[in-house]
């Protein structure tokens, strides 16, 4: 491999980035046990390494990272048996995709920069989740899709048509993605509203600003929700760490999307 085509190898999978800064970001986990020591020696924000952390346990079935609650300021962290795979296959999978590059470069005369512009995927959503299918229920024109997210269920309705061309039944591994101003906030375990999808987390941290404000909920299982809020909501809500919440989602607000 190119030392060029090394430098700019990233694989994404429909928003979700996996490329060799991950894979730096996994090793410093491991080799300094925080995520703040991490970011420290990689020169990067808290912040960054944590949301880089957070999308690869979001990600994958199970998570890469297990982190002990710090807030902002940081905390414990230690890679999982599955973290440790990814770092030890990253270098055999750029491998592989280096002979394909090189395979398709003299077959197509295709730059590798051009090749790559075809494999990338991205998407404004900041939640996306593996999801394994649980059933599918289709009419004519619309699906119900049950998921499996880690152990809680979510429900996705489709079109029918889309269904068909996913090929979604169950057992099918597919990607759920929400966007952060799709979800809605309440302290009510069974709140009465007609919303299908009910996810029950604690407040991991939130995040001020002038126009709005985020909150990140541990779902459990190493999967994370944001939620982008307004101000008024935010003050009336009054959420803080470790306080238990729950997140409503509609069920056509999920889209659905193949790894």
């Amino acid at each position: 491999m190119t030392e060029g085509l090394r430098g700019a190898l990233t694989l994404e999978r429909t928003g979700a980035r996996m490329g060799a800064e991950r894979v730096a970001l996994l090793a410093a986990v491991g080799r300094t046990g925080s995520i703040s020591a991490a970011a420290r020696e990689l020169g990067l924000s808290y912040k960054a390494a944590w949301d880089g952390v957070k999308a690869m346990n979001n990600l994958f079935a199970s998570p890469l990272v297990t982190a002990a609650p710090g807030g902002r300021a940081g905390g414990g962290a230690e890679l999982t048996e599955a973290g440790q795979q990814v770092i030890a296959t990253y270098g055999e999978i750029e491998a592989e995709l280096a002979k394909l590059l090189s395979r398709l470069e003299n077959r197509l005369e295709l730059a590798p920069a051009q090749v790559l512009r075809g494999l990338s995927l991205r998407t404004s959503a900041r939640n996306v989740w593996a999801c394994k299918v649980i059933s599918v229920l289709a009419d004519r024109v619309s699906a119900e899709v049950k998921l499996d997210l880690g152990g809680a269920q979510l429900v996705s309705v489709i079109t029918a048509r889309s269904a068909r061309e996913l090929g979604l039944m169950p057992g099918v591994e597919v990607l759920a993605l929400v966007k952060s101003n799709f979800v809605l906030l309440t302290r009510e375990e069974a709140p009465r509203v007609s919303i299908r999808n009910r996810l029950f987390g604690v407040v991991m941290e939130r995040i001020d600003g002038d126009l709005g404000t985020e909150v990140v909920l541990d779902l459990g299982g190493g999967k994370t929700l944001a939620a982008a809020i307004t101000r008024e909501s935010a003050e009336g809500l009054a959420p803080e760490p470790g306080e238990r919440i729950t997140a409503l989602v509609k069920s056509s607000h999920v889209i659905l999307a193949l790894p």
